[in-house]
């Protein structure tokens, strides 16, 4: 072999000793989840199930908690996808329009509009826990899944905002002004012209918004009631549940369940989102 071969033999060992050692909480979560408590304390974690079962898996969507909040994951997972999915909407929606306006349809002040959105990308969450509290107070939504959606939009703006906003920069203005010359008003330019260009980075944001919201566990502890708990926090209770025996299979499981949305998201448009970047950044 060539000094050229060992130099991609070396550099795939490495690779495959990095991805291994990344893999294996996950590789151990699976295997447990998939064995029931007398297999975990004879095996180990790291032994594959001698006999499978998925037990744990039900238990943990089900019937896995004993304490205050019982019902298992199942109300929490629910609660997670009723908030993240209109919220994710919204928020894309409102920074496609951003990004539009704050490119094609300057106004004075619009680059100090744009840097005060853009301070919200950077400013601590936990800024904003008090005055949040008592907006949601005022409008009568606090402790609800409508509170819980109204944060994430707003939290989520800024970022919609910079996406669409560096990625419309790089789109030609010279259709924007042949399709004003031919009459298209504002809407009608957004939505036949600029919308169609902006595929790549709608579905960076879609999936960006989506993980964010799914994973959050901060503002779903603080602005969420008894009913309107999301899975992060049904998690959280879940495993911390005052048991006499600790059943890390089903504490395995739940998490399993939690991760899986992102998990499919990232599996199905992982390469889409990685193109919609690369777009991103060439034309911003």
């Amino acid at each position: 072999m060539n000094k050229f071969t060992w130099h991609r033999l070396l550099l795939w060992a490495v690779l495959l000793l990095f991805a291994a050692w990344f893999l294996t909480p996950l590789y151990v979560m699976v295997v447990t989840s998939l064995k029931d408590m007398n297999q975990v304390r004879e095996t180990g974690l790291l032994a594959l199930p001698t006999a499978p079962t998925v037990d744990s898996w039900v238990r943990a969507w089900s019937s896995a908690c004993t304490g205050t909040d019982c019902g298992g994951l199942r109300p929490y997972f629910i609660n997670s996808l009723m908030v993240a999915i209109p919220a994710v909407l919204v928020s894309t929606a409102i920074g496609a329009v951003n990004g539009y306006v704050l490119t094609k349809w300057r106004f004075p002040g619009s680059e100090t509009l744009f840097a005060l959105l853009l301070f919200g990308v950077f400013m601590p969450m936990q800024v904003v826990l008090l005055p949040m509290s008592q907006i949601l107070g005022w409008l009568g939504i606090a402790s609800s899944l409508y509170g819980l959606i109204l944060v994430h939009v707003l939290a989520g703006i800024p970022s919609t905002t910079l996406f669409f906003r560096n990625y419309c920069v790089g789109l030609p203005d010279e259709l924007i002004k042949a399709a004003m010359l031919d009459g298209a008003g504002f809407w009608q330019i957004f939505w036949r012209i600029v919308l169609p260009l902006c595929t790549p980075i709608i579905v960076v944001t879609l999936i960006w918004q989506f993980t964010n919201i799914w994973n959050d566990f901060l503002y779903g502890v603080v602005f969420s009631g008894a009913d309107s708990k999301p899975v992060t926090v049904g998690l959280n209770n879940l495993t911390n549940t005052t048991s006499s025996v600790k059943e890390y299979n089903v504490d395995m499981a739940a998490a399993l369940i939690a991760a899986l949305p992102t998990l499919f998201v990232y599996a199905v448009a992982g390469k889409y989102f990685v193109r919609g970047l690369t777009a991103g950044a060439v034309k911003g």
